[in-house]
C-alpha cells in the first residue's frame, strides 16, 4: 500500500536528521523532495506512419486500433515505472520522414499542427522521440538516399534540442517485390543509427525472423494487434533503459 505524502516526507526527514523529531526547516526540505519526485515524468513522443498510429485491417476495412504498439509500450513502461512515464502517439497514416521534417505530414489538430520538425519538437516536453518510417517512402517512390537525408536531419535536430532520438525500422511487407525495396530503406535507417550513434529498434529484422510472420499481418503493410504487441516488446527493450536512466538522473 502506498504511504500518504506526509508520512513519506516525515520518513525522509527522519532519515536526513537521524532523529525521530525534525526541525521545521528539515520538514520543509523533505516536503520539497516529495514534490519533486511526484512531478518527475519522462514523456516519449512516437512519430511515424500508419503502423505507428496503429491501423489494422479486417474484411477490407482498415482503422486505427486501441491495441497498437505505442499503447502497448506505454502499458509496459507504466507497469515498471508507474505514471512517471507517458507515451504520446503522433503517427499519421500515409506520411514519410521528409514530411515530418518539413511539417507537411501532420494533418492532426493541435497547437503544433503543420509546424516544421525543429519548431514542433522545441515545443514538446518529450525527452525521448521514437521515429518509424520507410513503408510510404517505398509506396511514394522515394529513393533510399532521400530517406537517409531526411532521417539524418530528424536525428540531428532532435539531438540539438536535447532530445534522445530512437530510430525504428519498418515491419516487413508480405509482397516480395515491395519488401525488397523496403529493405533498401531499412539499410538507410541502420546506416543513420551507426553514423549518428543513436539506438535502433530493428523491427524489420526481428519480424522477418519469425516463422510465418506473414500470417501476423492484417494486409500488405499493417500488423494485426498481436504483432503490434510483439513490436512493443522490441521497443521496450531499447526504450526502457533510456527511461530508467532519465528517471535516475544518469542520462
Amino acid at each position: 500500500m502506498r504511504c500518504p505524502a506526509r508520512l513519506r516526507a516525515a520518513a525522509i526527514c527522519a532519515s536526513l536528521a537521524g532523529l525521530s523529531l525534525c526541525s521545521p526547516g528539515a520538514s520543509a526540505q523533505a516536503t520539497q523532495v516529495e514534490r519533486m519526485q511526484a512531478h518527475t515524468q519522462v514523456v516519449i513522443d512516437a512519430y511515424g506512419d500508419s503502423t505507428t498510429l496503429g491501423i489494422s485491417c479486417s474484411e477490407g476495412h482498415c482503422a486505427p486500433q486501441a491495441q497498437n504498439a505505442v499503447a502497448y509500450l506505454q502499458d509496459e513502461l507504466q507497469t515498471h515505472h508507474g505514471d512517471r512515464v507517458r507515451v504520446a502517439n503522433y503517427g499519421v497514416g500515409g506520411t514519410m520522414a521528409m514530411q515530418l521534417l518539413d511539417g507537411t505530414g501532420n494533418r492532426r489538430a493541435g497547437p503544433t499542427a503543420g509546424l516544421p520538425w525543429r519548431e514542433r519538437l522545441a515545443a514538446s516536453p518529450a525527452r525521448i522521440v521514437l521515429i518509424n518510417y520507410g513503408i510510404n517512402e517505398v509506396m511514394q517512390n522515394q529513393t533510399p538516399e532521400q530517406f537517409y537525408t531526411a532521417q539524418t536531419a530528424l536525428v540531428k535536430t532532435a539531438r540539438a534540442l536535447g532530445k534522445e532520438p530512437v530510430l525504428e525500422t519498418s515491419n516487413p511487407m508480405p509482397d516480395n517485390r515491395l519488401n525488397a525495396r523496403l529493405a533498401s530503406m531499412v539499410a538507410m535507417t541502420r546506416r543513420v543509427t551507426d553514423e549518428q550513434h543513436v539506438p535502433l529498434v530493428d523491427q524489420f529484422a526481428y519480424i522477418s525472423s519469425l516463422p510465418d510472420w506473414k500470417t501476423l499481418m492484417s494486409d500488405g503493410a499493417h500488423p494485426k494487434p498481436g504483432l503490434y504487441r510483439l513490436k512493443a516488446e522490441q521497443d521496450f527493450q531499447v526504450v526502457e533503459p533510456l527511461v530508467r536512466r532519465l528517471l535516475d538522473g544518469t542520462l
